[in-house]
């Protein structure tokens, strides 16, 4: 087998139009300034994708990136990154997942994968080392995603593909990689408008070496002990998997109740990590490779399914006012075998409960009844009945319907399972998000709510806090490496393991930029260079880590802005700002606007929200 030392630095670009195929190189410059999975994803649509291009049309591409990381063991590095301009929020789309396909991709010799075009007729596509090859998938079309992987692993080690809810554009249909998926913003509806059921890798061509063995190994071994020794990704994900936040986020009230009219329930626990593994029977199931394994699967009526993730259980569980594991487990089964995300699924549905008691929709839909929601969630797929309006999302149903304050999404993408009304820095991170209401882009809610080390209420350094987190975040989907490792490596290096919490967040709200230049994050930079072979210098590498993330976090904030994204969508739901939670005595709600012009303003951003030139040339960006 032969061997690539670090990256192949090659691009296949499948052109489906015209079914032909080329090879591109990845720059030396786009390398160090970008590093690759999302970050390179972004620069090669910058470089290539005209504005204004309609989501679903020929024009628009999609890009898929493994990381520098993938193939090499690197602690939970076996993930790889999509982006793409979004068919639900019309601005640009990025997804992480950690199915096969990466791997397969990779170990095939490439480092990454553009899509452009648009087939005639329903296509799948085999990838080796030597290209690409185009095959009728007419009898592929119609299957779900697992009947659909199934025949196309017979031509590779690694596959992806759309279900029947990508074939009909569901605007928030996904993309399915072994149990693993590319989620939100509708990938798998881009897909489907290009007739493209789904890619295969055949994989195992090439071994993938750091170039920098010694010095990547040390850093390997110190990754894992690390992760083995923090108390959430050596214990309450790897025990109960992230439903383990269930407890977490109903204690702290940030559970969504009732399309998040409440914070807490009294049923909750019914439904979290905990009770899961104690009824249901739960074994790992997880990426690979992975140390922190926080996927399960268990037996659910009988039958052996995968256990749903958090927002999951969140969306499509308390946010409906249903506390069933075995009905969140059918309602999970159908998004899978479909091909559609649950996080987007469950927001809309819960706006159409809402709706319907208020008199704005018409459904049989209703607060805390299972049985209509999995029938409302086949209707959403095949897009037919009621099933095909709501397949546009919430908020193009409260632009038709009304109902704009209940439909809890930010630009156009359903809010993850996190009441911002508890954690005020998330709202902000929420409300500023690139993709929309993403929880990943800063994960806040982690120091506000379950870690106490910052004040879930105070609005004071928590722009600091936003941008500082989506510059690492940016910078470790760009890797790329599991957002779960971020646990061990901010809370298990010395400093921050043996300060008492009371002194951190003493330290972290009142004198944040302190706080924040003490984190100690050189375990990513570090495999950075071990796998690259660049020379590492612990503070000077750190700080070109999180300027590399700065720059990917901005030059999609730009990306966005040339599509019409201003200050007036960095907002939240009208409940959100204006209605206190239940379980609240205090009825607090999101004090966004303060925190807003302070983010910008740290951001280098203008009044509008719009990255100023100054800005852009720091980050050296191209202005277009």
């Amino acid at each position: 087998m032969q061997e690539i030392i670090g990256t192949s630095n090659r691009v296949l670009e499948v052109d489906l139009t015209k079914q032909q195929s080329k090879v591109f190189e990845i720059s030396s410059t786009d390398r160090t300034l970008y590093m690759g999975g999302k970050g390179l994803g972004m620069k090669i649509l910058f470089d290539r994708l005209p504005v204004g291009v309609d989501p679903l049309g020929e024009e628009n591409m999609i890009v898929f990136m493994p990381g520098v990381l993938m193939g090499t063991g690197a602690p939970c590095s076996g993930r790889f990154e999509a982006v793409t301009k979004s068919p639900l929020t019309g601005i640009m789309a990025s997804a992480s997942c950690g199915g096969p396909f990466g791997m397969a991709l990779k170990t095939s010799g490439w480092d990454g994968l553009l899509i452009t075009g648009s087939s005639k007729n329903p296509v799948y596509l085999v990838i080796d080392s030597k290209g690409v090859q185009f095959k009728n998938a007419k009898g592929l079309w119609g299957k779900d995603t697992q009947a659909s992987q199934a025949a196309l692993e017979k031509e590779g080690s690694g596959a992806l593909c759309i279900g029947p809810a990508g074939e009909r554009m569901v605007r928030f249909a996904n993309i399915c990689s072994g149990h693993r998926f590319l989620g939100r913003g509708g990938m798998g509806a881009v897909l489907g408008s290009k007739n493209l059921k789904g890619i295969v890798a055949k994989g195992k061509e090439y071994k993938i070496v750091p170039a920098n063995e010694k010095f990547f190994d040390k850093t390997r071994k110190k990754f894992n002990k690390y992760i083995n020794q923090n108390s959430i990704t050596s214990g309450s994900y790897r025990n109960f998997g992230t439903n383990a936040n269930v407890n977490l986020s109903n204690a702290a009230w940030i559970l969504p109740v009732r399309n998040f009219t409440g914070g807490s329930h009294g049923e909750a626990h019914k439904i979290s990590g905990e009770t899961i593994r104690e009824k249901h029977d739960t074994k790992y199931h997880t990426c690979k490779p992975c140390t922190i394994l926080c996927g399960h699967k268990g037996a659910f009526a009988g039958k052996e399914r995968s256990v749903p993730e958090y927002e999951t259980t969140g969306l499509l569980g308390s946010n409906l006012g249903i506390f069933d594991t075995v009905a969140i487990s059918d309602f999970n089964e159908v998004c899978t075998l479909m091909g559609m995300d649950t996080i987007s699924a469950g927001g809309t549905i819960a706006w159409a409960m809402e709706a319907t008691e208020k008199g704005l929709f018409s459904s049989n839909l209703k607060f805390g009844s299972a049985p209509e929601v999995t029938q409302t969630l086949k209707d959403i797929a095949l897009t037919r009945g009621i099933g095909k309006e709501l397949a546009m999302g919430s908020r193009w149903l409260a632009k038709k319907y009304g109902g704009e304050e209940f439909a809890i999404h930010v630009k156009g993408m359903e809010m993850a399972a996190y009441d911002p009304r508890g954690c005020y820095g998330h709202g902000l991170s929420y409300a500023v998000a690139n993709r929309g209401a993403c929880h990943l882009s800063t994960s806040l809610f982690t120091l506000e709510a379950y870690f106490d080390m910052a004040s879930p209420y105070a609005k004071r350094n928590k722009h600091t806090m936003v941008k500082f987190f989506e510059n690492v975040y940016a910078a470790m989907n760009s890797l790329h490496i599991c957002h779960f490792t971020a646990f061990p490596v901010f809370l298990e290096p010395p400093l921050i393991r043996f300060t008492p919490v009371p002194g951190l967040k003493l330290l972290t709200q009142n004198l944040t930029p302190l706080a924040l230049a003490l984190m100690d994050v050189s375990l990513w930079p570090e495999l950075w260079a071990s796998v690259l072979g660049k020379t590492y210098i612990p503070l000077v590498s750190m700080r070109k880590f999180l300027a590399i993330g700065e720059r990917i976090h901005v030059l999609e904030r730009y990306m966005n802005t040339r599509e019409g994204i201003s200050k007036k969508d960095d907002t939240l739901p009208g409940r959100l700002l204006n209605e206190g939670r239940k379980c609240d005595p205090l009825e607090r709600t999101v004090p966004l606007e303060p925190m807003l012009r302070k983010y910008y303003k740290a951001r280098g951003y203008d009044e509008n929200g719009i990255p100023t030139k100054r800005t852009l040339k720091r980050l050296k960006i191209e202005q277009r």
